[in-house]
């Protein structure tokens, strides 16, 4: 998909009335469109990276997926501090929606309940990757 033609390109770029909870050089964040959980933000990075199979072992790459996970960790605890779970990730090809690199941030519970089975790891299928076990793929080796 061509960013010009990528949903998540054209709210970064501004060209959608989407309210945007945070914006920064890096990333901006929303409220997803169909929240699965009682608090369901989206950050995404402003460039336009297609999935998580597109990052690689680099500290740029690890300073982005960090980033963006402190981003969303931030939001929740301001939006929802009352809320006992959190969870924070990202669908892993072919389980992604849309070709943009996007951080699920989830402040639990589930609504409806179901909705858990749609962010869940499926071993070695892929499916839900937790933002922390993404982080440990991509630490750059020093």
């Amino acid at each position: 998909m061509a960013a010009s033609s990528c949903i998540f390109c054209q709210i970064a770029r501004s060209s959608t009335s989407t309210i945007l909870l945070h914006q920064d050089h890096k990333v901006i964040a929303f409220q997803d469109i169909n929240p699965s959980a009682f608090r369901h933000y989206l950050v995404i990075p402003i460039e336009h990276i297609p999935t998580v199979n597109d990052l690689h072992k680099r500290p740029e790459d690890y300073t982005l997926v960090s980033h963006m996970l402190n981003v969303g960790q931030t939001l929740l605890q301001r939006d929802a501090p009352q809320a006992k779970e959190y969870r924070f990730g990202f669908h892993q090809p072919p389980f992604n929606s849309i070709d943009h690199l996007h951080l699920h941030c989830l402040a639990l519970p589930f609504i409806p309940r179901w909705r858990e089975l749609k962010y869940s790891s499926l071993g070695p299928l892929g499916g839900f990757v937790e933002a922390g076990m993404l982080l440990e793929r991509l630490k750059p080796s020093f």
